[in-house]
């Protein structure tokens, strides 16, 4: 039952988007929304829910294990109790977040979330697996502590809800509510590159602990979301691994073991910033990006919807399903994901991704019937097509409509 209403909360997601949209069109606000990087957003999103799927349990028996094992105090379910759990939890919170901004291995996992140049609900889905992980392992303090892991999940629940709310340019200042509680405007403090904003605000329901820490600051300029030094890549891949790869860049760069340790255990802001521009002009080699059409941007949209579907199904009937379907359903929505980061960015190596596609697809039908003609079929069938065609240019003109020019430029990039 506990997958089905994580299902309902995917649907529960897409419907404040859409909310936050139509609001954002009447208010003439709908520049507040930009089709790639929304995308982006919503990939990364679909990849996270996707994945805790297959650890999301083992994180509730592990807080069970520490409570029954290992907690302080025995704690009673009382109403009082629930009150305390929740300002325990956002103090936890806290330095779990001020952390990941604080330590380079930390801020690895975190960063994507920071990523965005837009600041509205798609953002709020930018939560990597890794971030999960680790932010798991911080929730582990409650059991310790001696909370029951039931009410600890119940205000889980509730607190993650709470700051996707706080994700949207749609609400102003609040007024008397940011005495108390951390609204849209101070959140989007936080989500700020201006130099003022940096490293502020990181409650996610509480103001007091920014306050009480020194790291409060209100709004009083326009913000510029993003990051200080921005992406400027909608790829999939490159957005979850560009910091770690820097990260291995800069260890490699010094001797020692216990250099390599400051490094990874150091300051963000004291990693060397030329790294990044040395690894993008290594790996994401200069792009000449036409400008999406319509029916481009329909043909993304699609793959996005096909995810989305597909997850809602994986969730909804996670319990009931084989090994065999999670995994070949959980593989095809990573490679489509990966997809749109690379339709985004323009790139010809769709065609081998729709490849794999295509083989994850017969993968799965030769597993369900026992049969592995579906694989070998398909997998000559490819190799036929691409030797006596030019598929790789018929399907690369058919994606991206463009011309013949065009295709012969993409073709001879990487």
């Amino acid at each position: 039952m506990e997958f089905k209403y994580l299902a309902f909360g995917i649907l529960a997601f897409f419907l404040f988007v859409g909310l936050e949209y139509i609001a954002a069109i009447r208010k003439r606000k709908k520049h507040l929304f930009k089709y790639d990087s929304s995308v982006a957003n919503l990939s990364i999103g679909i990849a996270e829910r996707l994945l805790n799927l297959f650890i999301s349990a083992s994180f509730i028996d592990l807080f069970y294990n520490v409570y029954e094992n290992y907690a302080i105090f025995n704690i009673p379910n009382h109403w009082l109790v629930w009150i305390i759990l929740l300002l325990v939890t956002d103090l936890v919170w806290y330095w779990y977040h001020r952390l990941g901004h604080e330590i380079n291995l930390l801020w690895g996992a975190h960063i994507v979330h920071h990523q965005s140049e837009e600041f509205n609900y798609t953002a709020s889905a930018r939560i990597t697996t890794f971030q999960a992980l680790i932010r798991n392992v911080f929730w582990c303090v409650l059991p310790l502590i001696g909370f029951h892991p039931a009410l600890i999940v119940t205000i889980l629940v509730v607190h993650g809800g709470y700051s996707f709310f706080t994700h949207t340019q749609m609400i102003g200042k609040l007024g008397w509510f940011e005495y108390i509680f951390i609204s849209p405007s101070l959140h989007g403090v936080h989500h700020a590159s201006n130099e003022k904003y940096l490293n502020k605000n990181y409650g996610d329901l509480f103001v007091f602990w920014d306050k009480m820490f020194g790291t409060y600051m209100e709004e009083d300029e326009k913000p510029t979301y993003g990051l200080t030094h921005q992406l400027n890549s909608y790829s999939f891949m490159w957005q979850h691994f560009h910091y770690f790869m820097e990260i291995a860049e800069a260890c490699r760069r010094v001797d020692g073991v216990w250099n390599k340790l400051k490094i990874i255990f150091g300051r963000p802001e004291d990693l060397d910033q030329d790294i990044r521009p040395e690894l993008e002009k290594r790996f994401l080699p200069h792009k000449d990006i036409k400008k999406p059409t319509q029916r481009f941007k329909l043909y993304v949209s699609l793959q996005i919807v096909v995810s989305v579907i597909l997850l809602f199904a994986l969730t909804f009937f996670y319990q009931g399903l084989n090994l065999e379907d999670k995994v070949f359903g959980a593989l095809f929505i990573l490679v489509t994901l990966i997809y749109c980061g690379a339709l985004l960015e323009q790139r010809r190596w769709i065609y081998y991704l729709e490849y794999v596609r295509l083989l994850i697809a017969a993968g799965y039908l030769s597993f369900t019937f026992e049969t592995y003609g579906f694989i070998i079929g398909s997998a000559i069938m490819l190799f036929v097509l691409n030797v006596i065609s030019p598929l790789q240019e018929w399907y690369l003109n058919t994606v991206y409509h463009s011309d013949d020019e065009r295709i012969s430029y993409l073709l001879r990039k990487k």
